[in-house]
C-alpha cells in the first residue's frame, strides 16, 4: 500500500529514527507532552514502519537512491571524459590559419590540390582574395571532410557498441584519437597532417558513445540532465580549448615546429581521458542486452552508411524488437528536425567569421572573445536551465528556442553596431544551448537497450552530415546574395523544423 504524503511529512519531523525516546520528545505533534504516551508510541511505530518502506524502495512513485546515485555518477564521469576529449580536439582551432600558412610554403602537392578546390569555389561565389577569407574557406573544407568522416563512422561505432558494450568502444576510439594526435605532432608535411585529421574523424565516436551511455540510464529525468551536461562539456571545451591553443599562437608561432606543443598537449589530454574512462566509467549496457539484427551483413552495413536508410533509421527497424510504429514515426521526424536545424545553424555559424571581419573589422583576438562570450553564455544556460527542463516539456522548449533563433539571426545579419550584434548573439546562445540537448534527450528514449548505440549513432551521423553541407551552402548564399539576404533566407527556413515538430504524434510518457 502506498504511504500517504502526510505520514511522510510527519516522519520527517523525527530527529532520530533509531531512538524512540528522543523521537517522541522531538515530535512536535506528540501527545507525550500531555501524558498520552500510548498515542505517541503508536505514531512512532507507524513512522518506523515508514522508515523500513523508504529503505526498501516500495514507496509509490519514488526511485531507489542507489539507482539515482549510479545515474549521477555516470553523468559526472561522462561529463569529465567528454570535456578532456574536447579540450584536446579544440586546441587546433585557433592554430589552423597558422598551420595552413606554414604548409602553403612547403609546396606540398596535396595542399596545392585542395587549394585549387578552394580557389575554384572562391571564384564561383565571389569571395574576395584575402588571406583571412582563404584561411576560413580552407579550414571549412577540412572541417567538412572531418564531418563527412564522422557521418560515416558514427552509426557504425554506435551499432558496434550495442554488441560489444560502450566501454570497449570508448577506449578503442580514444586510442585512435591518441594516434591521430601523434601523427599531428610529427606532421612535417601537409599530407601527414591531413592523414591525422582523417584518422581523427573516423575515430571521433566519443560524442555518440557518450550520448549512448546517457541513453542507457533508466530515468527520463536523468537522461535529460545527462544530455544537458554533455552540452555543458561542449560549451566549456569549445571555450577553454581554443584559449589554450591561442596561447601557443601568441608564444610559439615564430618557431618552425610551433604546432608540436599543442599536439603533444592534445596527446596528454587523450591519454588522461583514456585512463579516466578505464578507471571510472562503468559499463552501462547490461550483459543480457545484446544487439541483434534480422538483416544480412551487407544490408546491415548499407543501413548504417546509406543516407536514405539513416534518415529512415532502417538499422533500428530491421531488428528482432523494432519500436512501435508511432515511436518509429516520431524518431524519423526528430531525425529530420535535428538535421534541418543543424544544417541551417551550422551554416550561419560558419558565416559569422565572414560577417564580423567584413563589417566590424574583427581581428582574430576579437573573434576569439566573441566565441568565448557564446561559449560561456551557452554553458550558463545549459548548466542552469537546460538540465532542469522536464522531459514532457522538452519539445515545447525546442519550439521556443527555434523561434528565438529567427530574431537572433536577423539581429546579427542587420547589426551595424556591437550592441545589436551581441544582443543577437545572446539569443543565439540561448537557442544553441537548448535545441541539441533536448532533442538528444527525446531521441534517447527511443529503442530498446540493445538499440541505444545505433539510435544515437545515427542521430550523430545526421548532425555530422548537416555540419558538412550547411557551411558550403550558407557561405555560397552569403557571397552571392549578401550578408543581409543570407541571414533573412536562413531565418525564414527555420520554419521548416518548426513544421516538422508539428508532425510529432503524442504518446503517453513512460
Amino acid at each position: 500500500m502506498p504511504v500517504s504524503c502526510e505520514a511522510f511529512r510527519i516522519s520527517l519531523a523525527f530527529r532520530n529514527w533509531d531512538d524512540p525516546k528522543a523521537t517522541v520528545k522531538a515530535h512536535p505533534f506528540s501527545r507525550a507532552r500531555r501524558g498520552t504516551q500510548g498515542d505517541a508510541l503508536r505514531v512512532l511505530h507507524s513512522c518506523l514502519l515508514l522508515r523500513r518502506q523508504v529503505k526498501g524502495g516500495v514507496m509509490a512513485g519514488e526511485k531507489s537512491s542507489p539507482e539515482d546515485g549510479h545515474s549521477s555518477r555516470v553523468i559526472r564521469v561522462v561529463f569529465f571524459a567528454l570535456l578532456l576529449d574536447l579540450l584536446g580536439f579544440t586546441l587546433i582551432l585557433p592554430l589552423l590559419p597558422s598551420i595552413l600558412d606554414h604548409y602553403s610554403q612547403t609546396g606540398d602537392g596535396v595542399y596545392q590540390s585542395l587549394q585549387s578546390i578552394v580557389d575554384w569555389f572562391r571564384e564561383i561565389v565571389g569571395v574576395p582574395m584575402e588571406t583571412k577569407y582563404n584561411s576560413v574557406l580552407f579550414g571549412g573544407l577540412i572541417g567538412s571532410l572531418y564531418s563527412l568522416l564522422q557521418f560515416l563512422s558514427s552509426p557504425v561505432i554506435g551499432a558496434a557498441s550495442d554488441k560489444h558494450g560502450r566501454r570497449p568502444l570508448l577506449l578503442l576510439t580514444t586510442v585512435g584519437l591518441i594516434f591521430s594526435y601523434i601523427l599531428w605532432a610529427v606532421s612535417h608535411s601537409f599530407s601527414i597532417f591531413l592523414l591525422s585529421r582523417v584518422v581523427g574523424g573516423l575515430c571521433k565516436g566519443n560524442v555518440s558513445l557518450c550520448t549512448a551511455v546517457v541513453a542507457d540510464l533508466p530515468c527520463p529525468k536523468a537522461r535529460s540532465k545527462g544530455m544537458a551536461m554533455i552540452g555543458v562539456a561542449f560549451s566549456l571545451g569549445f571555450t577553454l580549448g581554443p584559449i589554450m591553443g591561442a596561447y601557443f599562437v601568441l608564444k610559439l608561432v615564430d618557431t618552425e615546429l610551433f604546432y608540436q606543443g599543442p599536439a603533444l598537449l592534445a596527446v596528454f589530454f587523450s591519454i588522461a581521458d583514456l585512463l579516466f574512462i578505464f578507471l571510472m566509467l562503468p559499463e552501462t549496457l547490461h550483459k543480457d542486452s545484446k544487439g541483434s539484427s534480422v538483416s544480412s551483413g551487407v544490408q546491415e552495413v548499407g543501413d548504417l552508411l546509406s543516407p536514405v536508410s539513416l534518415f529512415n533509421f532502417s538499422a533500428v527497424t530491421r531488428t528482432k524488437e523494432p519500436p512501435p510504429r508511432q515511436r518509429m514515426h516520431n524518431l524519423k521526424v526528430m531525425g529530420w528536425v535535428y538535421f534541418t536545424y543543424l544544417f541551417l545553424f551550422s551554416g550561419l555559424e560558419f558565416t559569422l567569421s565572414f560577417l564580423t571581419h567584413q563589417r566590424f573589422k574583427f581581428s582574430s583576438m576579437q573573434q576569439g572573445k566573441m566565441f568565448f562570450f557564446i561559449g560561456i553564455t551557452m554553458a550558463a544556460f545549459q548548466g542552469g536551465y537546460a538540465r532542469r527542463i522536464q522531459p514532457g516539456r522538452q519539445i515545447q522548449t525546442v519550439r521556443v528556442a527555434i523561434i528565438v533563433l529567427i530574431p537572433a539571426f536577423l539581429l546579427i545579419g542587420f547589426a551595424q553596431n556591437l550592441a545589436v550584434l551581441y544582443s543577437g548573439l545572446f539569443l543565439y546562445s540561448f537557442a544553441a544551448a537548448i535545441v541539441v540537448p533536448c532533442l538528444s534527450a527525446q531521441v534517447s528514449g527511443h529503442g530498446t537497450a540493445s538499440q541505444k548505440g545505433t539510435v544515437m549513432g545515427i542521430l550523430r551521423s545526421l548532425g555530422a552530415l548537416a555540419r558538412a553541407l550547411g557551411p558550403i551552402v550558407a557561405s555560397s548564399v552569403y557571397w552571392l546574395a549578401g550578408a543581409e539576404m543570407c541571414f533573412i533566407i536562413s531565418s525564414v527556413f527555420f520554419i521548416a523544423p518548426l513544421l516538422l515538430l508539428s508532425r510529432l504524434e503524442r504518446h503517453k510518457e513512460d
